[in-house]
């Protein structure tokens, strides 16, 4: 019995190091102004060009980061944000979602699981993800993107971020934050 302790504690220890945030570089908080960037992504199966700077003249983003396709949690968190997709298209805000993980899945994920309502860009590197300090990394050294969501104004400026291993508050968060931003323009 001893012995299966000892192994349950080993494993849950090792589960718990298996992807660590990269340390060193400071957060991206409210206020800051959001890097900007371009990427290949995937809406509806098919690719596109995303442009942090192009969406903005539409209105406020929506930029959530994940950390891989088609694992429970990313897909539990796009179905959320599908779900929530048209509430955002009334408040003139837009969703795209970014991983650095199975990025070579962003086409078929973007239509199955993100059900054609918003953009899923590839991330190679975890490069954009890193310029947010949203990134976490595996022991063999790979990065991928850390569970991090912002809502940033249409100027560029970061109104939320907000970082959570679980998936349930993403959408909730920034429908508020999203929420906010339009009720000071009435």
């Amino acid at each position: 019995m001893k012995m299966l302790i000892k192994l349950a504690i080993g494993l849950s220890t090792g589960l718990s190091l298996a992807v660590l945030p990269v340390q060193g570089a400071a957060a991206l908080q409210q206020g800051a102004k959001a890097p900007d960037f371009t990427l290949s992504a995937a809406l509806a199966g098919k690719p596109v060009r995303l442009s942090l700077g192009q969406m903005l003249k539409k209105g406020p983003v929506v930029l959530y980061f994940f950390p891989a396709a088609f694992t429970p949690g990313c897909t539990m968190e796009a179905h959320l944000f599908a779900e929530a997709s048209d509430d955002f298209t009334k408040l003139g805000a837009r969703v795209v979602g970014v991983t650095a993980g199975n990025i070579e899945r962003v086409a078929e994920f973007s239509k199955s699981e993100c059900r054609d309502k918003f953009a899923v860009a590839a991330d190679p590197g975890a490069t954009v993800a890193a310029r947010y300090n949203a990134v976490m990394q595996r022991p063999d050294g790979t990065r991928l993107s850390n569970r991090t969501s912002f809502v940033i104004a249409p100027n560029g400026t970061i109104l939320l971020r907000y970082t959570d291993s679980k998936p349930q508050a993403h959408v909730e968060k920034t429908m508020a934050a999203v929420r906010a931003w339009k009720a000071k323009r009435r």
